[in-house]
């Protein structure tokens, strides 16, 4: 048995992917700042789900979180970074704090808990998979910090790839489109706001709806698992389409 890292595991995506990993025979140390709900995730998974309540942009969170997984006693071989928030605003209207404050989530927590969990990655020939959006990959009006925080996710996805792929380290990233989670909730939206986002989502997508986190679950278990061996460094859209289309 091998142990995965899954940050943000206490909702949406994350709460998918690792319960997904379970199932591949992972044990799970998953992460979460919501201490009921990750134990909540852990009744409904079983013994092979180990809650830890951390912040992730705290001083000592990496340190911390690597040292509760290496305690697990067998050896960390993944990693999944699916923690992040999400703001509105414009480039001109986007505060210095909302624009820190996003990137210490998004880009800033990431790359500090790949750096304290390499060596244990290195030594399990192990794989990174982080979740990043499709505006990483376009640009879209009035998210200028989250936009920016998703493409600097992606590039330091790939930069990770090529200084990690000699050590025998995957580094990939996933790259949804409008997904049905907690995340615009969280980031403001109302229920009549966040209902009338997920109508206008079958039309801004191609497939003609919005995703579900089980959908991203199977990339991500495909991308930490040896049926994906030779992809690194990849930022992969799995988003009905929407990359593909004009801003509307």
């Amino acid at each position: 048995m091998h142990i995965a890292i899954v940050t943000g595991a206490s909702s949406g995506i994350g709460r998918a992917a690792a319960f997904r990993l379970i199932r591949d025979g992972w044990r799970v140390l998953g992460v979460g700042r919501d201490s009921a709900a990750l134990e909540a995730a852990g009744r409904e998974a079983g013994p092979e789900f180990v809650p830890l309540q951390a912040d992730v942009t705290a001083a000592d969170a990496p340190r911390e979180i690597v040292t509760a997984a290496v305690r697990l006693g067998a050896p960390v071989a993944g990693l999944v970074q699916a923690a992040g928030i999400i703001g509105s605003g414009a480039s001109d209207a986007t505060s210095d704090e909302a624009w820190d404050a996003m990137f210490a989530v998004n880009v800033r927590a990431p790359f500090r808990l790949l750096r304290e969990a390499a060596p244990h990655l290195v030594e399990a020939r192990g794989a990174v998979v982080n979740v990043s959006s499709v505006t990483g990959l376009r640009a879209f009006p009035g998210l200028a910090s989250y936009c920016s925080s998703k493409a600097a996710l992606d590039h330091f996805t790939r930069a990770a790839a090529l200084d990690f792929a000699p050590k025998g380290v995957r580094v990939n990233a996933v790259n949804p489109g409008v997904v049905v989670t907690n995340l615009h909730r969280r980031g403001g939206m109302d229920e009549d706001k966040y209902a009338a986002f997920l109508a206008h989502a079958r039309d801004t997508h191609p497939l003609g709806r919005p995703g579900t986190p089980d959908e991203i679950a199977e990339l991500i278990a495909f991308l930490l698992s040896d049926k994906s061996g030779w992809i690194t460094g990849e930022t992969i859209a799995i988003d009905g389409g929407r990359h593909l289309t004009c801003l509307r």
